[in-house]
């Protein structure tokens, strides 16, 4: 199967759906490069990213599920090789 190599850009503004972003991230940890979370205090947000080495449908499919969670936004940006 056909991988693409993406970076996955969360942004959390409500802290109750941390445990929910991490319990997702966990069921795709086969396909996680590395990651990096960032908490902004001063604006009551974390910001993480995630490097995937995944195929299409599964990085859709995590930025979908992520996007559908309350105070979570998410977006995915792929290689283009």
């Amino acid at each position: 199967m056909e991988t693409k190599v993406a970076v996955l850009s969360i942004i959390i503004d409500d802290l109750g759906s941390v445990e929910r972003v991490n319990e997702l991230l966990h069921q795709y940890n086969e396909f996680i490069i590395g990651r990096m979370g960032l908490p902004y205090r001063q604006k009551n947000v974390h910001v993480i990213c995630i490097a995937l080495d995944a195929p299409m449908d599964r990085i859709n499919a995590l930025s979908g599920s992520l996007g559908r969670l309350e105070g979570v936004s998410a977006k995915a940006s792929c290689a283009k090789a």
